[in-house]
């Protein structure tokens, strides 16, 4: 039996993406193996976010290519589509079998694979800028865990200054709501019990498709076709969330009450700079009506710290904005050079020194909000998704459904399962729970 190792890096759509190849080559009777053992095939699902991202991404290849002489090697993903004549002339790869495979051409990389072909070196790339459709990528089972990520859309079509995702993405491409709702289905049946949906840019769901489909409609027809999932949104762009995504979310309780929503910078003329298509006053009232409708959510937000040309005033007033805002977290960023980027040519880019300053100051302000929040829930019911496997104190782990960490005592028989649990106690960053008979009304 032939064996492949699958190594991925980056976002949840490459996840989802190389669960498809996992369950392609199973389906071709392969054996897919962990790190560190030998394979006759490896495939690479790059990222290339970030200059650090491609560095990583190379250090993958070259690490692969070490452990496994004769092994054929795949590259795929965002750092394959943009460094493919780069990939094609690295001396790592000239004596070796192996394929480059475009982001638009994912949906042939197992057969590909699979493929005696005489040529030794193949660059199967496609052209992203004029991809069409979505490629079918079916999932078996999201490995072995409770959560599933579930590609609904990629591609996207903002072109921020600071991003490189449109270049490597092509245009957005939709999965139709069939297709979506039958790849749920498959979910639930191999025991999910919670599905992600994921995209590069989730909001523009359904506009290359015909019919009035967007993303409201599709989670209106999801939810009510498959009532035994629950699902959560990954990110959505400020302006995508209105009352008719949060009244659904109201309505539905296999909605989990959790949104994640791209800030950016809490300054104005960052934001211009930056390409981003609102300001801080439509962000505060996306914030406010959040809360209107779903008041114990979990709201996320991405900040990106020393954006070229971010004074020190610009900074402190984009952290006093924030500071005045109801949210849960914060995920925080160093602005990085990313090649290919208009913001790469931006004047005055700000010292690293200064940037770390920045990126801990809002971390630790989303420390404060984190335990503010999680303190405001002390005392509630809530469903937890519990996770497959212990902490190290030997307690359950998981997230309930406006994504509080909680460890609590229990039996194995609740490992990847949803129990209810009562939050008792907030400590160093998670929740001490115990186990309850029964949720809240």
């Amino acid at each position: 039996m032939k064996k492949v190792f699958i190594a991925t890096l980056g976002c949840k759509v490459n996840q989802f993406e190389s669960a498809a190849f996992k369950t392609g080559f199973i389906e071709q009777g392969l054996e897919v193996v962990g790190a560190g053992e030998k394979a006759d095939l490896i495939v690479i699902n790059t990222c290339a976010v970030t200059a650090g991202a491609g560095a990583q991404s190379r250090q993958t290849i070259r690490q692969a290519l070490r452990q496994n002489p004769a092994a054929k090697i795949i590259i795929t993903g965002c750092y394959a589509e943009i460094a493919a004549k780069e990939l094609a002339e690295a001396k790592e790869l000239q004596d070796r079998t192996y394929q480059l495979v475009g982001n638009s051409k994912k949906d042939t990389l197992v057969a590909g694979a699979l493929k005696n072909d005489p040529e030794s070196q193949q660059i199967v790339m496609g052209s992203i800028d004029a991809a069409k459709e979505i490629c079918r990528l079916p999932v078996r089972r999201f490995g072995e865990r409770a959560r599933a990520y579930l590609r609904i859309q990629d591609g996207c079509e903002s072109f921020c200054t600071y991003c490189i995702v449109p270049y490597t993405r092509g245009p957005s491409r939709s999965l139709p709501v069939g297709e979506v709702i039958d790849q749920a289905r498959i979910f639930a049946e191999e025991g999910h019990k919670e599905i992600v949906l994921t995209g590069i840019h989730l909001g523009y769901y359904g506009k290359d498709l015909t019919g009035s489909i967007d993303l409201v409609s599709l989670l209106d027809q999801l939810t009510a076709a498959t009532p035994e999932a629950s699902y959560r949104i990954s990110s959505l762009e400020p302006l995508e969330i209105n009352e008719s995504l949060l009244s659904l979310m109201q309505e539905r309780k296999n909605i989990q009450p959790h949104l994640h929503i791209p800030l950016q910078s809490g300054s104005d003329e960052i934001l211009t700079r930056m390409n981003r298509r609102y300001t801080t006053e439509q962000f505060q009232r996306v914030i406010s009506l959040c809360r209107q409708y779903l008041p114990d959510a979990a709201l996320g937000i991405d900040i990106l710290a020393g954006f070229p040309g971010e004074t020190d005033a610009q900074f402190t007033a984009a952290e006093n904005f924030l500071r005045s805002l109801s949210f849960s977290y914060l995920h925080v960023f160093p602005y990085s050079i990313r090649p290919g980027t208009v913001a790469a040519g931006f004047k005055k880019h700000v010292p690293k020194k200064i940037k770390d300053t920045r990126v801990a100051r809002l971390r630790l302000l989303s420390d404060e909000k984190r335990n503010v929040f999680y303190q405001s829930q002390i005392g509630r019911i809530r469903p937890v998704l519990v996770e497959g496997r212990r902490d190290s104190d030997g307690m359950l782990k998981g997230y309930t459904d406006n994504y509080i960490a909680v460890h609590f005592a229990g039996p194995d028989h609740l490992l990847n399962s949803v129990t209810a649990v009562r939050l008792r106690l907030l400590k160093d960053h998670s929740v001490i729970g115990e186990r309850a008979e029964h949720y809240e009304n």
